[in-house]
């Protein structure tokens, strides 16, 4: 069983860690499309396409790494017991990143229909977490 356990912790990182790539790499492709000019359509439905594809395979790495994280949880007893607050903390923050992932998706399917408002600058500076809103200052 210690084996095994290792093994799935590591699948589980692995997993996750991708999922987390194509989550932030997905702003830098709206970065890209907010930017194309409106007479190139070639460009702009490669950059569709290429969100589309990585939208759907990060959506794949996330399921794989949630059950991975079931397992652990459910199968191993990993965070069972006393002193295991941290799993409540990790539980926020896995729900925190799948709406992240939703939203993602909500602006792509507005780069779909045409209906995207927003800059090139608000996606560079305001469509990742954690970043503070669009054009604040830094604090001094």
């Amino acid at each position: 069983m210690g084996s095994s356990l290792l093994w799935v912790k590591a699948l589980h990182i692995v997993f996750v860690s991708s999922w987390f790539a194509g989550l932030f790499y997905l702003p830098r492709l709206f970065v890209n499309l907010a930017s194309v000019p409106a007479d190139s359509h070639a460009e702009r439905e490669r950059l569709l396409m290429m969100a589309r594809k990585l939208y759907r395979f990060s959506g794949l790495l996330m399921v794989i790494a949630i059950a991975l994280g079931l397992v652990l949880w459910l199968g191993y007893g990993v965070g069972k017991g006393p002193g295991s607050y941290w799993l409540h903390a990790k539980i926020v923050l896995v729900i925190v990143a799948i709406g992240y992932h939703h939203a993602c998706r909500s602006l792509l399917r507005k780069f779909e229909e045409f209906a995207n408002t927003r800059s090139e600058r608000w996606f560079r500076e305001g469509a990742r977490p954690g970043l503070g809103r669009p054009g604040a200052r830094p604090a001094v």
